[in-house]
């Protein structure tokens, strides 16, 4: 039987492609609110998220997350992120 094949996402700040499951997605909706998506199927722009503490760092720091979604990301998104991180302790 063939191996079932899964999306491939690219994670924001490092770069590196893992499969669409490992990753945290964000969503900017229509209506401009940016949240974390536990479904990874919210309507709207998403961006990928590896979860490493180097790389959340990163892309604190240079903004990756305000470019993929093409808005300006609120503290408290930033803050949600980081819990996540913690929590999954990568």
């Amino acid at each position: 039987m063939a191996e079932k094949k899964y999306p491939i996402r690219t994670c924001v700040a490092c770069r590196r492609e893992f499969n669409k499951k490992e990753l945290l997605r964000i969503v900017r909706s229509n209506t401009g609110e940016i949240f974390i998506d536990e479904s990874g199927k919210a309507n709207g722009r998403g961006a990928y998220f590896c979860g490493r503490k180097e790389c959340f760092a990163k892309m604190v720091k240079s903004k990756a997350l305000d470019r993929a979604l093409k808005e300006s990301v609120p503290d408290d998104v930033y803050s949600a992120i980081g819990e996540v991180v913690l929590e999954r302790g990568k």
